[in-house]
């Protein structure tokens, strides 16, 4: 089964996948795909909660901030992945450097769905960050779009596609696995 979970920050996007991931994995290989490359003390901070919230639950954590399809190539089809998340990959790719890869959300968007497709079971977790009445410059934008059409992709790919809004979860299409 693939799910697709978006929402805003903080709003339990990472706990929950984490119950769903585990369920899905019926006693199989559990994968945790991390993305985050950390930048400052806060990201260090947040990698190291997150890997506290993950202890004992049996996860192999594969630390994955780019180039996604060769970090799980030889890892069992059969297992259960958490992607952590579509939002950190995007900007990985796009901002590597000075220049940014304006490439790079077309090739996100399509390694992907190759993801989905490949994995039986997998939960991806994205935040939800359209909502709000800014104006941007156009590298901003080029992102914000370029994340919007992952996720579309993502939620049309899915079988189950959530949205959590401060801790309540919305089922936008299939049905929620049991966890």
């Amino acid at each position: 089964m693939t799910v697709f979970l978006s929402g805003g920050a903080k709003n339990g996007k990472s706990t929950l996948a984490q119950h769903l991931a585990k369920a899905l994995a019926a006693g199989g290989p559990l994968y945790y795909v991390a993305t985050m490359i950390p930048h400052d003390r806060e990201d260090h901070a947040r990698i190291a909660r997150h890997l506290r919230e993950r202890e004992g639950w049996g996860f192999t954590t594969l630390e994955c901030g780019k180039d996604i399809t060769n970090c799980i190539i030889d890892k069992n089809i059969n297992g259960s992945f958490l992607f952590d998340s579509v939002t950190a990959l995007l900007a990985n790719e796009m901002f590597p450097g000075l220049e940014p890869d304006l490439t790079a959300p077309a090739r996100v968007k399509q390694d992907l769905l190759a993801l989905a497709d490949w994995a039986e079971h997998i939960v991806f977790v994205s935040d939800f960050i359209y909502a709000d009445g800014g104006r941007y410059d156009s590298l901003t934008q080029a992102y914000r779009r370029g994340l919007a059409e992952a996720d579309r992709a993502l939620a049309a790919r899915c079988d189950c596609v959530c949205e959590l809004c401060g801790g309540n979860i919305t089922v936008h299409k299939g049905v929620l696995p049991q966890w």
